[in-house]
């Protein structure tokens, strides 16, 4: 009688070592961050979403912040991701982790070069002028062909050349 209580037992605990070892791969499947085809490609642009964004050396709040940046809608470049961080880099080629929570897929561009850059009607170079933007001013992106993009600043939406702008990638159009 002992004999067929303990071989019942064992197959009892067998049959539920293996039936856990399915559950376990399947909840581990399940919590697995989604395939490469669903994320990003990278490199690719998003935008700070709020007044205040933390840089960090590395991909966790233990790390330390290396810049504050003060400035909703900064375009930054995300090179990589490492769980809910995304390394990237600003237009002066600082390179750094930020938070996901606080990054936007809202596409901006700031306006770069030393002098006022001209804002026309439309994408074409002799197009009559709309407005003029200073450098380090950000914008929303609205469209890109190849050789400018339409911007919507606070009072005025035209187009700008691509050579004044960063945060689109050369050959990029949309």
């Amino acid at each position: 009688m002992r004999r067929v209580i303990f071989v019942c037992g064992f197959v009892c605990l067998l049959s539920f070592s293996i039936a856990h070892d399915a559950l376990s791969a399947t909840a581990q499947q399940a919590s697995a961050s989604p395939p490469a085809a669903s994320a990003p490609a990278q490199p690719y642009f998003a935008s700070l979403k709020g007044d205040k964004v933390f840089m960090r050396e590395g991909p966790s709040d233990n790390h330390q912040v290396k810049w504050i940046y003060h400035r909703k809608g900064l375009p930054v470049e995300v090179l990589a991701s490492f769980e809910v961080w995304r390394r990237v880099k600003d237009m002066d080629g600082e390179i750094g982790w930020i938070h996901q929570a606080l990054l936007s897929r809202e596409r901006t561009a700031v306006v770069v070069g030393t002098e006022d850059a001209v804002i026309r009607k439309g994408n074409a170079p002799d197009a009559a002028a709309v407005g003029q933007a200073k450098p380090g001013a950000i914008g929303r992106l609205i469209a890109c062909k190849a050789d400018a993009c339409e911007v919507k600043f606070d009072i005025v939406t035209g187009w700008l050349e691509r050579t004044r702008l960063w945060g689109v990638h050369g050959g990029e159009n949309f």
